[in-house]
Protein backbone atom coordinates (compact mmCIF):
# COMPACT_ATOMS: atom_id res chain seq x y z
CA UNK A 1 0.00 0.00 0.00
CA UNK A 2 1.00 3.61 -0.48
CA UNK A 3 2.67 5.40 1.99
CA UNK A 4 -0.58 7.86 1.73
CA UNK A 5 -3.06 6.07 2.11
CA UNK A 6 -5.78 8.96 0.65
CA UNK A 7 -8.83 6.73 0.97
CA UNK A 8 -10.85 7.84 3.66
CA UNK A 9 -12.54 5.62 6.46
CA UNK A 10 -14.62 3.98 6.50
CA UNK A 11 -14.07 3.06 3.11
CA UNK A 12 -17.56 3.22 1.53
CA UNK A 13 -18.45 6.74 1.34
CA UNK A 14 -22.49 7.96 1.65
CA UNK A 15 -23.47 10.70 0.16
CA UNK A 16 -23.56 12.66 3.53
CA UNK A 17 -19.70 11.05 4.25
CA UNK A 18 -18.63 12.41 0.45
CA UNK A 19 -19.95 16.02 1.30
CA UNK A 20 -18.06 16.24 4.32
CA UNK A 21 -15.08 14.97 2.77
CA UNK A 22 -15.61 17.49 0.05
CA UNK A 23 -16.09 20.36 3.07
CA UNK A 24 -12.61 19.22 4.66
CA UNK A 25 -10.70 18.80 1.74
CA UNK A 26 -11.90 22.81 1.07
CA UNK A 27 -10.71 23.71 4.39
CA UNK A 28 -7.80 21.58 4.17
CA UNK A 29 -6.84 23.62 0.36
CA UNK A 30 -7.11 27.00 2.23
CA UNK A 31 -5.01 25.78 5.07
CA UNK A 32 -2.35 24.59 2.75
CA UNK A 33 -2.56 27.15 0.47
CA UNK A 34 -1.83 30.03 3.02
CA UNK A 35 0.28 28.68 5.52
CA UNK A 36 2.33 26.12 3.08
CA UNK A 37 2.40 22.01 3.71
CA UNK A 38 4.96 22.65 6.97
CA UNK A 39 3.28 24.99 7.97
CA UNK A 40 0.00 23.53 8.09
CA UNK A 41 -1.54 21.35 11.31
CA UNK A 42 -4.47 19.05 11.30
CA UNK A 43 -5.94 21.50 14.19
CA UNK A 44 -6.00 24.47 11.62
CA UNK A 45 -7.55 22.23 8.93
CA UNK A 46 -10.22 20.96 11.40
CA UNK A 47 -11.26 24.49 12.19
CA UNK A 48 -11.03 25.81 8.36
CA UNK A 49 -13.13 23.14 7.64
CA UNK A 50 -16.00 23.19 10.58
CA UNK A 51 -15.34 19.96 11.99
CA UNK A 52 -13.70 18.02 14.59
CA UNK A 53 -9.93 16.93 14.79
CA UNK A 54 -11.87 13.65 15.32
CA UNK A 55 -13.96 13.96 12.65
CA UNK A 56 -10.95 14.97 10.09
CA UNK A 57 -8.77 11.88 11.23
CA UNK A 58 -12.17 9.93 10.70
CA UNK A 59 -11.20 10.64 6.83
CA UNK A 60 -7.76 11.34 6.65
CA UNK A 61 -4.85 9.43 9.02
CA UNK A 62 -2.68 12.13 8.68
CA UNK A 63 -1.53 15.53 7.19
CA UNK A 64 0.35 13.47 3.88
CA UNK A 65 -2.58 11.73 3.27
CA UNK A 66 -5.03 14.66 3.69
CA UNK A 67 -2.80 16.94 0.84
CA UNK A 68 -2.09 13.52 -1.13
CA UNK A 69 -5.75 13.46 -1.71
CA UNK A 70 -6.57 17.07 -2.40
CA UNK A 71 -3.73 17.40 -5.06
CA UNK A 72 -4.66 14.59 -6.45
CA UNK A 73 -8.47 15.39 -7.12
CA UNK A 74 -7.55 18.75 -8.14
CA UNK A 75 -5.22 17.63 -10.71
CA UNK A 76 -7.53 14.68 -12.22
CA UNK A 77 -10.22 17.39 -12.52
CA UNK A 78 -8.22 20.17 -13.88
CA UNK A 79 -6.97 17.38 -16.06
CA UNK A 80 -10.89 16.53 -17.14
CA UNK A 81 -11.47 19.78 -17.67
CA UNK A 82 -8.53 21.41 -20.13
CA UNK A 83 -7.78 18.54 -21.95
CA UNK A 84 -10.76 17.47 -23.43
CA UNK A 85 -10.14 17.24 -27.04
CA UNK A 86 -12.41 16.10 -29.92
CA UNK A 87 -10.42 13.28 -30.99
CA UNK A 88 -12.75 13.73 -34.34
CA UNK A 89 -11.74 17.28 -34.95
CA UNK A 90 -9.45 17.33 -38.16
CA UNK A 91 -8.39 20.73 -37.75
CA UNK A 92 -5.25 20.12 -35.67
CA UNK A 93 -3.94 23.61 -35.52
CA UNK A 94 -7.81 24.79 -34.29
CA UNK A 95 -7.75 22.12 -31.80
CA UNK A 96 -4.07 22.39 -30.21
CA UNK A 97 -4.71 26.73 -30.21
CA UNK A 98 -7.54 25.53 -28.00
CA UNK A 99 -5.86 23.59 -25.97
CA UNK A 100 -2.89 25.78 -25.64
CA UNK A 101 -5.25 29.08 -24.22
CA UNK A 102 -6.65 26.66 -21.97
CA UNK A 103 -3.52 25.41 -20.39
CA UNK A 104 -1.89 28.39 -20.18
CA UNK A 105 -4.33 30.33 -18.28
CA UNK A 106 -4.98 27.68 -16.00
CA UNK A 107 -0.66 27.57 -15.73
CA UNK A 108 -0.93 31.84 -14.78
CA UNK A 109 -3.53 31.13 -12.14
CA UNK A 110 -2.06 32.37 -8.28
CA UNK A 111 -3.53 29.63 -6.73
CA UNK A 112 -2.10 26.83 -9.23
CA UNK A 113 1.23 28.34 -9.18
CA UNK A 114 0.73 28.89 -5.21
CA UNK A 115 0.44 24.59 -5.31
CA UNK A 116 3.07 23.95 -7.78
CA UNK A 117 5.55 25.91 -5.02
CA UNK A 118 3.93 24.17 -2.30
CA UNK A 119 4.42 20.50 -3.80
CA UNK A 120 7.81 21.43 -4.95
CA UNK A 121 9.16 22.59 -1.67
CA UNK A 122 7.30 19.50 0.20
CA UNK A 123 8.57 16.54 -2.30
CA UNK A 124 11.91 17.47 -1.34
CA UNK A 125 11.21 15.52 2.03
CA UNK A 126 8.02 13.47 0.46
CA UNK A 127 9.23 12.70 -2.88
CA UNK A 128 5.71 10.46 -3.42
CA UNK A 129 3.62 13.49 -2.64
CA UNK A 130 5.54 15.27 -6.14
CA UNK A 131 5.14 11.78 -7.86
CA UNK A 132 1.49 11.62 -7.08
CA UNK A 133 0.83 14.88 -8.45
CA UNK A 134 2.91 14.82 -11.72
CA UNK A 135 1.11 11.46 -12.58
CA UNK A 136 -2.27 13.25 -11.53
CA UNK A 137 -2.21 16.05 -13.77
CA UNK A 138 0.97 16.13 -16.50
CA UNK A 139 1.14 12.44 -17.21
CA UNK A 140 -2.82 12.26 -17.81
CA UNK A 141 -2.92 15.64 -19.56
CA UNK A 142 -0.15 14.48 -21.96
CA UNK A 143 -1.63 10.94 -22.72
CA UNK A 144 -5.15 12.80 -23.27
CA UNK A 145 -3.29 14.65 -25.91
CA UNK A 146 -0.63 11.91 -27.32
CA UNK A 147 -3.93 9.78 -28.03
CA UNK A 148 -5.75 13.17 -30.07
CA UNK A 149 -1.81 13.22 -32.22
CA UNK A 150 -2.11 9.46 -32.87
CA UNK A 151 -5.07 10.06 -34.27
CA UNK A 152 -3.89 12.85 -36.37
CA UNK A 153 -0.66 10.80 -37.47
CA UNK A 154 -2.91 7.95 -38.92
CA UNK A 155 -4.89 10.00 -40.77
CA UNK A 156 -1.36 12.14 -42.16
CA UNK A 157 -2.09 15.39 -40.38
CA UNK A 158 1.10 15.23 -38.73
CA UNK A 159 4.28 13.29 -39.23
CA UNK A 160 5.75 12.30 -35.72
CA UNK A 161 7.43 9.45 -34.52
CA UNK A 162 6.78 9.81 -30.80
CA UNK A 163 3.70 11.60 -29.94
CA UNK A 164 4.49 11.09 -26.12
CA UNK A 165 7.42 13.39 -26.93
CA UNK A 166 5.83 15.56 -29.03
CA UNK A 167 2.39 16.27 -26.54
CA UNK A 168 5.16 17.10 -24.15
CA UNK A 169 6.93 19.58 -26.55
CA UNK A 170 3.47 21.18 -27.11
CA UNK A 171 2.91 22.18 -24.03
CA UNK A 172 6.82 23.01 -22.85
CA UNK A 173 6.53 25.45 -25.85
CA UNK A 174 3.24 27.39 -24.70
CA UNK A 175 4.45 27.64 -21.23
CA UNK A 176 8.03 29.00 -22.38
CA UNK A 177 9.34 31.14 -19.77
CA UNK A 178 6.00 32.26 -18.74
CA UNK A 179 6.18 29.65 -16.11
CA UNK A 180 9.42 29.73 -14.37
CA UNK A 181 8.96 33.47 -14.23
CA UNK A 182 5.94 32.96 -12.33
CA UNK A 183 6.99 30.39 -9.94
CA UNK A 184 9.76 32.91 -8.88
CA UNK A 185 7.61 35.61 -8.88
CA UNK A 186 9.35 37.54 -11.35
CA UNK A 187 6.48 39.22 -13.18
CA UNK A 188 2.83 39.19 -13.37
CA UNK A 189 0.20 36.96 -14.50
CA UNK A 190 0.18 36.73 -18.49
CA UNK A 191 -2.57 38.31 -19.91
CA UNK A 192 -4.35 37.11 -23.19
CA UNK A 193 -2.56 38.41 -25.57
CA UNK A 194 0.57 37.55 -24.11
CA UNK A 195 -1.14 33.98 -23.89
CA UNK A 196 -1.94 34.00 -27.00
CA UNK A 197 1.16 35.49 -28.81
CA UNK A 198 3.01 32.26 -26.82
CA UNK A 199 0.29 29.78 -27.95
CA UNK A 200 0.83 31.00 -31.68
CA UNK A 201 4.78 30.72 -31.23
CA UNK A 202 4.41 27.26 -29.64
CA UNK A 203 2.50 26.27 -33.00
CA UNK A 204 4.82 27.63 -35.67
CA UNK A 205 7.75 25.40 -33.69
CA UNK A 206 5.44 22.46 -32.99
CA UNK A 207 4.07 22.55 -36.90
CA UNK A 208 7.85 23.11 -38.42
CA UNK A 209 8.75 19.97 -36.64
CA UNK A 210 5.64 18.07 -36.64
CA UNK A 211 3.53 18.95 -39.49
CA UNK A 212 3.21 17.49 -42.95
CA UNK A 213 5.45 19.62 -44.74
CA UNK A 214 8.14 18.99 -42.47
CA UNK A 215 7.94 15.40 -44.11
CA UNK A 216 7.83 16.47 -47.23
CA UNK A 217 10.65 18.50 -47.13
CA UNK A 218 12.76 15.55 -45.51
CA UNK A 219 11.82 13.10 -48.40
CA UNK A 220 12.64 15.76 -50.92
CA UNK A 221 16.34 16.67 -49.24
CA UNK A 222 16.83 12.29 -49.41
Amino acid sequence: MSTFDVAPEPAVLEDGDSAKRRQILEGARQVFLAEGFDGASMGEIAKAAGVSKGTLYVYFSSKEALFAALTIEKKQSLAEVLFQIDADNPDVRSVLAHLGVSFMSHMGDPEHISSVRMVIGAANKLPELGRMFYEAGPCRGIARLKDYLDRQVQAGRLNIEDTTVAAQHFLDLCQSSVMRRLLFAAGPRPTEDEIRKHVDNALRVFFAAYGPKAASSQQSKA
